[in-house]
């Protein structure tokens, strides 16, 4: 009986989906719903720059997943939900997505670079203290790039392996912002 009650409550935590989580200050829902599927919160991190808190990160998925290769492979609805701490102008945004563009994507930049000029334009020219920048792959359909101005499209999954590389690639922004968003912290 003893075995049975612990082999039921192991179970039960295992199987227990991630809860909201709360980072620097800003709560992310244990999920989201895009298209009528629910997605779980993955993992939350925090983006620092020298001592500056500059944005948190919470990533949503269909198939929760610590191995940054399975999240980039699936081709399932994900989204990354930036909050900002600080005032930033579109250029450090931009510059900074680009970077890890050019770090991730290699040879394929060129065939990117077209949607990556899109997705720089739909940026816009500050993005304010508390405000949100939230990116979401649906397949078929392509990344949404959603700030509190303007809503635009990128197609392509080459592009959102791409742009979800910037955190959770090879070469990412910040490695423990990665393990955050992939459940390792």
């Amino acid at each position: 009986m003893k075995k049975t009650l612990t082999a039921v409550l192991l179970s039960l935590t295992l199987a227990a989906p991630v809860m909201a989580k709360e980072i620097a200050g800003v709560k992310y829902p244990d999920t989201a719903t895009v298209d009528g599927k629910e997605l779980k919160l993955n993992g939350v991190g925090l983006r620092k720059k020298a001592i500056f808190k500059v944005y948190t990160v919470g990533l949503y998925l269909e198939t929760p997943s610590k191995d940054a290769a399975a999240v980039l492979n699936a081709d399932e609805i994900k989204r990354v939900r930036m909050f900002m701490k600080r005032d930033l102008k579109k250029e450090q945004i931009t510059e900074a997505i680009e970077n890890g563009f050019k770090k991730n994507a290699g040879a394929n930049l060129p065939k990117l670079q077209a949607r990556l000029d899109t997705f720089k334009a739909a940026i816009p020219a500050e993005i304010k203290e508390g405000e949100e920048l939230i990116l979401t792959y649906v397949p078929g359909k392509g990344t949404t790039v959603q700030t509190k101005e303007k809503s635009i499209d990128v197609e392509g999954k080459d592009f959102a392996d791409a742009l979800f590389s910037v955190w959770l690639g090879k070469d990412p922004v910040d490695d423990g912002l990665r393990d955050g968003m992939l459940g390792k912290d």
